[in-house]
């Protein structure tokens, strides 16, 4: 197979490889700045419509061999890209201007071709280069916070998840993160876990969001929207950069544990040979200490939330594990086990490690072949349906890449290693059941330990404990607790080691040696079609599924998902390029699910050159995740099944199944009768009717149709305003449901209920399955957003915009319907000067967000208050030119409120830092 990979590429090159009797000439030329007339070194300069190009030395001075006639582009990081015509002439002086702001950036991902931000069909934002370097958070992903529609979450130092339009989760599904065009999930996980396992600040090219479905381009997993980030080409950034970041958090955050240094080092060398091969070297490791969840409220739904509190013997706090385990004793009421706090059960020193290399070679002047490959490592806390260490996880990537001007074929593989993660509440429970004594002093075995530590409350609580004092809830504790393994013990962290390495119900270790294989390609028809821009284009992708049995069922098996998609893409200019019009459409199909095609539509209006009134059409879809499809969990009293048929063959709980709540009717009814004297088979006979056979579907892909006008235009050469609205429908979500499965046919020959089936609900001949399904409901979303960015005089820039959202559940039921988790009003202002004197920059972000419920599987769908809260980070640089030299002073947070962003997860305060950047040294 990789043979015939590598022969495709030769063939590529020469297919696209072009003869030329044009006249070479060698071009020397110099580099100015316009106003201080001084030599610019590093500006890059290339032959357009080719990838042949070189760089500006030291002195300013370039020299280049083209094909005349030709035309050169010239561009430089805080400089207006120009561009000069080459005929016979051989040498040149450029001077370039100082933009203050790029208004009218060039964005590629929104038509998968390069474009003027004003005309693009669909709402996007940008991040360049010097926005990566500017700003005030502590990395560029943190500053994406501050684009419109932007959501942010934090689980972890190292861990952030953003979300677009609604729908949000801690683990985003939904939304697709793309590095240089790899998929940036692992597959195990089926999500990206923020930047944790992507690209360091000194590699970021430039940034592009587009909120919204783009699953008519990107496919099945852009349902809520996509990031593409790109890192720097090797032969357009040469040399040594040095980065070095120390900070401190932690600062007066009420554990009185004082606060905790933060570490982020990178480095990376770039160097080009002729301009034909180049080759980049990347590695950095960022360490310090997580923040802390500790939000010790109690949550325990059987409890009124007036005798809530520290006090309740039933308490269920959010960040203590353990407390989960309760029962209502009998004239005693609820009473939950004693659990441990988050902070003696998690691994809160964090870290990341990231090593890149990749190998760039120019085949010919158009077409350029790459090789890149990843190693990521790291520590962090994700919020799921518990809380998780994602420990020494190890995510590894691999990527092949042959492109021209007009084409690419890519293709990579994701691998992703986990073996010291684990389930912190789970841990928790477990360790609980390692001490319990019985009244004879003996510890049990762990599978009689909450029985047996009850038994004990309740002997204690009931006065026949000599010594106990009858009716206290506190001393009752107390002798349950007896032997209870401390926190901080050599026993503890030795019975926490042994539990976190044994996987499976037995244990809280997670295993998943999971992979996807993809290739994907793209040809631009545009050049030779002349009447309409046609772009079409691929790919194919396999999953490998591994996760030893302790999640999936693939113990000893070999257990695999395909999939694969095609999409075309026509636009076209009319009356005097005033109207573009663009279609696209994409079909995609995965072994387990009928095909998708997705269509978009769109118009972008342009009566002048500054300004553009755009509509679209787009739809997009979802298909469940490898866990929704496969998961085959016994958990004891129920069974977590994933959705596809061939993962619940032989089961028949889809087939042959009862409805949870018919079962609760039936037994209540029941109950009732055979306790008002009516024999057992005539209580049956009475009530099996009130069983209501399930119709569960089995799982399929979630959809959306979304409808959006706009308008981005230029106003005075200085103000750029960007405004549009949406309207969403969204149907088909991806839900869990409860049914109960008795061995006997739940139905008869003639369709009535199976009195057989019915008692032996009652005989407990029955089990239980979590089935993963779809909801018919149907609900709406529609938002506003609008950015205003305004380049003032002496290079200030000032840049607000703020975001309004809107759900609407119609008729739907809220149980079917994933939480939305989205505030209702956001906004955001930037104040910036990078060249406030020649060496002196600044920037400050502020940015806030108003109060909303927080839904989430760790805490079982209760609603958590999320408080309204603003933020604001700052940084202020200083250049040193001759040194090639940056040391920057910043603070995320720099008020150090600590928020919480959703529910369950860690307080995040102030961080405060210095760095100190060399770039591009020895270039």
């Amino acid at each position: 197979m990789k043979r015939n990979f590598y022969q495709f590429i030769v063939i590529l090159s020469l297919l696209f490889s072009q003869i030329t009797n044009a006249q070479t000439v060698k071009v020397a030329g110099t580099i100015l700045d316009s106003e201080t007339k001084q030599p610019l070194a590093g500006a890059s300069v290339v032959v357009k419509g080719n990838l042949s190009g070189t760089i500006s030395n030291a002195t300013g001075n370039f020299g280049i061999n083209i094909n005349t006639p030709a035309s050169l582009v010239i561009s430089l990081v805080g400089y207006e890209k120009q561009e000069v015509k080459i005929n016979n002439n051989s040498s040149i002086t450029v001077s370039l201007k100082t933009a203050s702001e790029q208004l009218d950036q060039v964005v590629i991902s929104a038509s998968r071709v390069e474009e003027n931000i004003l005309r693009s069909p669909v709402s996007i934002e940008k991040m360049d280069i010097r926005g990566v370097q500017q700003t005030p958070s502590a990395n560029y992903y943190d500053g994406l916070v501050n684009m419109k529609s932007v959501d942010m979450v934090t689980s972890s130092l190292t861990y952030k998840q953003i979300n677009t339009r609604g729908f949000n989760s801690t683990g985003n599904s939904r939304f697709l993160q793309l590095v240089d065009g790899v998929d940036n999930q692992p597959s195990g996980l089926g999500f990206a876990m923020g930047n944790l396992f992507g690209p360091h600040d000194i590699d970021v090219e430039s940034v592009e969001l587009i909120p919204g479905a783009a699953s008519a381009l990107y496919g099945p997993v852009a349902f809520n929207g996509m990031l593409y980030t790109r890192t720097k080409n090797p032969f357009d950034y040469q040399g040594l950069s040095i980065q070095t970041k120390f900070g401190v958090n932690h600062i007066n955050d009420g554990t009185g544990l004082g606060a905790k240094p933060v570490y982020d080092m990178a480095i990376r060398y770039a160097k080009s040979f002729n301009n034909r091969l180049a080759f980049k070297l990347n590695a950095s490791y960022l360490t310090g200490t997580d923040w802390y969840a500790n939000n010790y409220t109690d949550i325990d739904p059987n409890t009124p939330a007036a005798n809530r509190g520290p006090n309740n013997p039933g308490r269920n706090a959010v960040n203590i594990y353990g407390d989960e385990v309760a029962q209502t004793l009998p004239n005693i009421g609820r009473v939950s086990r004693t659990g441990y706090e988050e902070k003696d059960l998690a691994t809160y020193g964090v870290y990341s490690l990231k090593l890149n290399g990749a190998i760039h070679y120019r085949i010919t002047d158009k077409i350029e072949a790459i090789y890149q490959g990843n190693f990521n490592q790291g520590t962090a806390q994700y919020t799921g349906s518990n809380r998780f260490v994602i420990n020494d996880f190890k995510f590894i990537q691999h990527r092949l890449e042959v492109k021209g001007s007009n084409f690419y074929v890519r293709a990579y593989s994701n691998q992703e290693l986990s073996t010291n993660s684990y389930n912190s509440r789970a841990l928790g429970q477990l360790i609980n059941r390692l001490w319990v004594k019985d009244l004879n002093g003996n510890t049990v075995a762990p599978n009689v330990a909450d029985a047996t530590w009850f038994q004990r409350y309740a002997a204690a609580f009931n006065g026949t404990i000599s010594g106990v004092t009858l009716k206290d809830p506190t001393a009752a504790r107390a002798f349950a607790d007896q032997g209870r393994i401390l926190p901080g013990t050599a026993e503890f962290d030795a019975d926490k080691e042994q539990l976190i390495k044994t996987r499976g119900l037995g244990g809280a270790g997670i295993l998943s040696k999971c992979s996807l294989r993809h290739v994907e390609g793209m040809y631009d028809l545009s050049s030779l079609l002349h009447v309409f821009s046609l772009q079409v284009g691929g790919n194919y992708r396999k999953y490998n599924l591994d996760t030893g049995g302790t999640l999936l069922d693939d113990l000893n098996k070999k257990l695999t998902n395909d999939e694969f998609g095609m999409f075309a893409q026509a636009s076209k200019s009319l009356f005097k390029d005033m109207l573009k019009l663009t279609v696209s459409g994409r079909y995609d199909k995965n072994q387990n699910f009928d095909g998708r095609f997705t269509p978009r539509a769109s118009a972008v209006f342009s009566p002048g050159e500054n300004h553009h009134f755009r509509a679209s059409y787009q739809t997009g879809f979802r298909n469940p995740t490898i866990s929704d499809q496969y998961i085959k969990l016994n958990v004891g009293p129920i069974i977590i099944l994933g959705g596809v048929p061939v993962n619940s063959v032989g089961l028949n709980a889809y087939e042959n199944s009862f409805t949870s709540a018919s079962v609760s009717a039936f037994a209540s009814a029941f109950a009732a009768q055979v306790q008002q004297g009516t024999p057992f088979p005539q209580a049956v006979a009475n009530n099996k009717d009130k069983l209501v056979k399930s119709n569960v579907p089995y799982i399929k892909s979630e959809k959306v149709k979304s409808y959006e006008v706009g308008y981005k235009g230029i106003v005075g050469k200085k103000l750029l305003i960007d405004v549009n609205y949406y309207f969403s429908e969204y149907t088909d979500f991806i839900i869990n449901t409860v049914v109960i499965r008795p061995t006997a046919n739940v139905l008869l020959p003639d369709g009535k209920i199976n009195p057989d089936a019915a008692a032996e609900i009652l005989n407990g001949k029955t089990q239980a399955f979590q089935l993963y399904t779809n909801a018919a409901d149907k609900v709406s979303i529609q938002g506003v957003s609008t950015g205003l960015t305004y380049s003032l005089p002496k290079n200030y820039r000032v840049s607000a915009n703020a975001t309004w959202i809107d759900f609407n559940l119609r008729d739907a039921n809220a149980n079917n319907i994933p939480a939305f988790n989205t505030p209702t009003w956001k906004t955001n202002l930037t104040l910036s000067n990078a060249r406030l004197t020649e060496k002196l920059g600044f920037s400050v972000a502020w940015h806030w967000q108003n109060a909303f419920d927080w839904y989430g599987t760790f805490t079982e769908l209760r609603p958590g208050r999320i408080s309204a809260y603003s933020l604001l980070d700052a940084q202020v640089s200083y250049r040193v030119p001759s040194l090639k030299t940056t040391v920057k002073l910043g603070a995320s947070n720099l008020t150090n409120h600590y928020v919480v962003q959703a529910f369950g997860s860690p307080s995040v305060g102030g961080l405060y830092y210095v760095s100190l950047n060399f770039d591009q040294l020895f270039r």
